[in-house]
């Protein structure tokens, strides 16, 4: 399959959520143009995208809503268990370790690491917090390849210099800091300052 961009991952993520609620209400069909509404996008670029899932829509009926959620749970491998330490144990970083829909999309948060004495050794929704010190190793253990990097901003760049070294493949980072890696790291910013500012830019 062609890779998908960015933006059609995202937009089907949002697809699959609303086929959630659509089965939580018991009904069968949804339209593109349904779709489309709730999402204030144009109707052809939603038949745009799910036409990437090989999933046909009958004429005046529309797609049929389990199947096409099977469809995109398919096709963005959320079947595919991911696994991953969130590193930074805050509030962020707890925050994100309650929440229980991550594995709902193949993400398995194993735990947290973080250099605070006081919180080490203590569990943050049945996720235990270990001593960064013990990162590296536990990578190793655990075959985890996935970084969810909450940490203060002085201390990104460090710290993303030490999960590269200690071998994690892709850092998830919520600092408001730009990583330096070398190639064959990946690295996706997730910018909750930039998406506010445009949320609300002009208002």
């Amino acid at each position: 399959m062609a890779k998908i961009s960015d933006k059609v991952i995202n937009r089907l993520t949002l697809y699959h959520c609303i086929l959630c609620d659509y089965i939580n209400q018991g009904k069968i069909y949804i339209s593109s143009g349904n779709i489309a509404k709730l999402l204030r996008i144009d109707d052809s670029q939603v038949r745009k995208d799910l036409n990437i899932l090989n999933n046909s829509g009958k004429s005046r009926i529309g797609y049929h809503v389990q199947d096409l959620k099977i469809s995109i749970e398919k096709t963005l491998g959320f079947q595919k268990s991911k696994k991953a330490f969130i590193i930074g144990a805050g509030n962020l970083g707890s925050a994100l370790a309650k929440y229980d829909n991550f594995s709902d999309y193949g993400l398995n948060i194993l735990a947290l690491f973080d250099n605070d004495k006081n919180k080490i050794g203590k569990t943050v929704n049945n996720k235990i917090i270990f001593d960064i010190s013990k990162l590296e190793n536990l990578i190793y253990k655990s075959n985890v390849e996935i970084a969810i990097l909450t940490v203060p901003t002085s201390a990104a760049q460090v710290m993303a210099n030490f999960l590269v070294k200690s071998n994690i493949k892709y850092i998830w980072n919520f600092t408001p800091t730009v990583l330096d890696v070398p190639n064959g790291v990946v690295v996706w910013n997730e910018n909750l300052m930039g998406n506010f500012l445009q949320f609300t830019f002009g208002k």
